[in-house]
Formats: structure tokens, sequence, C-alpha cells
């Protein structure tokens, strides 16, 4: 009988499905898939073969229900469904090599049984699987939405409260209110470019183009003097090398930049500095922004991790500035890192691919 077959054979069947996981160039492969998931089909799949051949009655959905447990683990765990219908391809492989090579009686109904259990099993399994990746998406969507919403009318009343006390005539355009209403403003632009990026973003739409660095920090450091003034703050801008260049989409990177400024800005004590250089390390970029925010605490979480924690008593915003930039700069070949100054503040630094040398118009004769 094939369930007893697996019985017997359980360990060597568990460790060449491994070494064939290991082995695939995709999915990625993760160590608890290779230590839980293996395992835990080839139970289901042998408590099905054994009571299909017995008396016992015995429910066709049985296989389909454990399955359905199965894809919520592997959701769990981390699994993406490439992954979970990958494993259980290779462990039906397995079973059958090691049949050959054991020349097991196994019958061509047991073969029928093997694969229609695996059929089932794929197909609960992943419907499960993209049920609860689905439902998580829209809750996190809906409350991502819901709280866009919020600080969009909070920076819209803030502007029109400091605009209608402007318009009375009763402050100064060049006092505190008048930098409240530029704030706000120049916050609610900031909040549409995030907004318009990360559609993008999840679109997989990229503008790339061969985007001078020189040029670049210019337009930025335009927008960088507006927040460091509205908040009474020093910017600094380091200059930069004329030859620098990225192979990026304008849009999202100049987004990326901001949202990590307007991070700077928002941390750093009143009276406090920020810096933008950018710089070449060999044939990367490097976009550093330093801050005065006092430093980030030991214990602190994942900064890059949506609606994670922040820096200080400061809970204004989504908190989706950092994950965001993140994204972007994945999307175009780089990465971030923060760099703590305990007690100062820290530095964010984001590490591009230097552009390839553009090639040359031909010149007609």
């Amino acid at each position: 009988m094939l369930s007893e077959f697996i019985t017997m054979h359980r360990d060597v069947i568990v460790d060449r499905t491994r070494e064939r996981v290991r082995r695939r160039p995709w999915p990625s492969v993760s160590a608890h898939e290779l230590e839980h998931g293996v395992p835990l089909f080839l139970t289901q799949l042998s408590e099905t073969l054994r009571l299909e051949a017995s008396a016992t009655p015995f429910s066709t959905d049985a296989i389909g229900a454990s399955a359905a447990r199965h894809g919520a683990e592997m959701l769990a765990a981390g699994f993406n469904v490439a992954q979970v219908v990958h494993d259980y391809g290779d462990i039906c492989q397995t079973i059958t090599d090691v049949a050959i090579d054991q020349r097991a009686p196994i019958t061509v109904e047991e073969f029928h049984t093997l694969n229609r259990c695996l059929d089932t099993a794929i197909a609960e399994a992943v419907t499960e699987h993209t049920r609860l990746t689905t439902t998580r998406t829209s809750e996190a969507e809906v409350e991502q939405l819901g709280q866009a919403a919020h600080e969009l009318r909070d920076l819209l009343n803030g502007a029109l409260l400091a605009f209608h006390a402007l318009k009375r005539g009763a402050v100064a355009i060049n006092g505190n209110t008048g930098a409240v209403l530029g704030r706000s403003l120049t916050d609610l632009r900031d909040l549409v470019d995030r907004t318009l990026s990360e559609v993008r973003l999840r679109a997989g739409k990229q503008r790339r183009e061969h985007l001078n660095m020189t040029a670049f920090v210019d337009e930025i450091a335009a927008t960088g003097v507006l927040h460091a003034e509205y908040r009474g703050m020093r910017f600094t801008v380091v200059p930069v090398d004329h030859a620098l260049a990225v192979d990026a989409d304008p849009q999202l990177l100049a987004s990326a930049v901001m949202n990590l400024l307007h991070n700077a800005f928002k941390f750093s004590h009143a009276g406090g500095s920020v810096t933008l250089s950018v710089h070449s390390e060999g044939t990367r970029v490097l976009i550093a922004i330093q801050d005065e925010c006092g430093g980030i605490r030991e214990s602190q979480a994942d900064l890059f991790q949506a609606f994670g924690e922040r820096r200080n008593q400061d809970r204004s915003g989504l908190g989706l500035g950092l994950s965001m930039a993140r994204q972007t700069i994945r999307a175009h070949g780089g990465e971030i890192q923060v760099r703590n100054l305990p007690g100062r503040g820290c530095v964010f630094t984001m590490d591009l691919p230097l552009a390839a040398e553009p090639v040359p118009e031909p010149t007609s004769c």
C-alpha cells in the first residue's frame, strides 16, 4: 500500500524532498519551509491514503480541509503561493522517484489517488492562502485609506484656519500663522506626491531616465528650503559632483528623498539642522540625509515597517514614508541604511547603482 510505503520511507522522502527544494532556482526557499512545510503535507497525504484504503468512513474533503489549514499556516509563516504549489509538487515527485528506486509494488490506482490528493491539496491550499492574502490586503488598504483621509483632513483644516486668520488681517503673513499655512500646504503636496508614488509602485510603473544628480538635488533643495523655513530649522545641501548620475524614475526617486527629508525635519528638535549630501563610492551613488532627532533608542522597532513605531512623541502622519522610500529604492536596485548617532541624530543613506555612461548619438557624415 502506498500509505505504508510513505510511512516506512518517510525519512528518505523528507530528506530527498528537502534537497530537491534547496536546489530549485525559484521560488526562494526558507528554513521554516524545509523544516515544517515538507513534513506537514507528507503527513496529510499518508493519512489520506491510509483512510481511503480502509473500511473507515472517510470524507473525500478531508485532505482539502487539511490543505486549507496548511495554506493558512504557510501564509502566517510568510510563504507565498508559489512556494505552496512547488512544495506539493516536489513531494509528489519525490514519492514517485523513491517508489521506482525501491521497486515498490504500488498500483496504478494508488498513483491515481496520489495525484488526485495532490490536485485537491494544491487547489484548497492556494484558495485559502489567496483568500487570507486578499482579506489582509483589503483590511490594510482600508486602514491606509482611512488614515490618509484623516491626515488630509487635518492638513486642510490647519491650512484653512491659518488662511482665515491671515484674511482677517489680525496677524502678519510672515509670522507664525503664515508658517502654519506654509507648512500645511507643503505637507499636503508631500501627501499627494507620496500617494501618487505609491500607486505607481504598486502598478509597477517606472519611467527611468538618465538623471543628473546635480540638477536633481537642486530641485529637491528648493522644497527642502521651504520645509526648513516653515519649521524654523537649518537646511544644508552639500555641493554635488556634476558627473554623478543614476538611471531612475525622477518622480519616484524624488518622492523617496522627500519622504526621508520630511521625516528628518519632522523629528529633529526645534532649531535643529538637516543636511543633504550626494557622493559616489565605487559603482554606487549614496544619497545621505542627516538629522538632529537625538538618536534612535536601542529598543526601537523596524523604522521602515509600514505603520510602524515612530522616533519620538510626534504621531502625526501615516508612518508610511520610510516604508515607501525603501520600496522605491529597492525597485531601483538599491537599499536604504540608517546609522545611529546617539545623542545627536541619525543618517539615512540611499544606495543606488551609478548610471552607465550614456551612449553618444551617432553623428552623420
